[in-house]
């Protein structure tokens, strides 16, 4: 049996590294989405729900029973404490369903697994449990017009996230390759995923 590959693919915000990651499913790999098992944890009902409530009160939970993403981020902004008490309650939980979701792949005798991580720079241990690590970058003006028109958000707002995820440096330092999304049609950043992939036996 072939040995399982485990490809760590990280980007800052807006850089378009969701897009690499559906394009890399299409590729037949697996694909073990962290963000949404964050999302999933503190969601209504979530296992993370009770514990975030005991440690930052009833007033960052909404009324349908979700983490308040709103008031945890101005938080976060606020206090530089939030964001290691919230990490401190929800890593934990996103270890254990990422191990479970390679067990499965593993059980499947998969040949690739890529870990989607938008905070894997910031990491002390992701780079340990990945072969080989793809970073998605593009122009940092890039990520922030991405990101106002999906989401929304204010130019600041978007800045303030920005700064607060490793710097575009950091995220290149631990890259083993990358793919600059900047000026790439769809079919093209297709095709660079399709190349990367090949070379990884799919």
């Amino acid at each position: 049996m072939a040995a399982l590959t485990r490809i760590g693919l990280t980007g800052g915000i807006g850089s378009g590294k969701s897009t690499v990651a559906a394009l890399w499913t299409q590729a037949g790999a697996v694909v073990v989405d962290v963000d949404a098992i964050s999302h999933q944890l503190t969601a209504t009902g979530g296992a993370a729900i009770e514990r975030i409530r005991h440690e930052f009160g009833a007033t960052f939970i909404s009324p349908q029973g979700a983490l308040d993403r709103h008031a945890m981020r101005a938080l976060v902004f606020e206090d530089h404490t939030a964001r290691q008490r919230l990490e401190a309650i929800v890593h934990p939980l996103i270890g254990v369903e990422v191990a479970r979701q390679t067990q499965v792949t593993i059980d499947r005798s998969a040949r690739c697994i890529v870990y989607d991580v938008p905070l894997l720079a910031e990491s002390h241990h992701w780079r340990a449990q990945v072969d080989w690590v793809l970073v998605v970058d593009c122009a940092p003006e890039i990520q922030i017009q991405r990101t106002m028109q999906r989401s929304g958000l204010t130019r600041l707002a978007v800045e303030q996230i920005i700064a607060a995820q490793a710097s575009r440096e950091k995220r290149l330092r631990v890259a083993d390759g990358v793919i600059f999304n900047t000026g790439l049609s769809l079919d093209e950043l297709a095709l660079e995923v399709a190349q990367i992939s090949a070379f990884f036996g799919l």
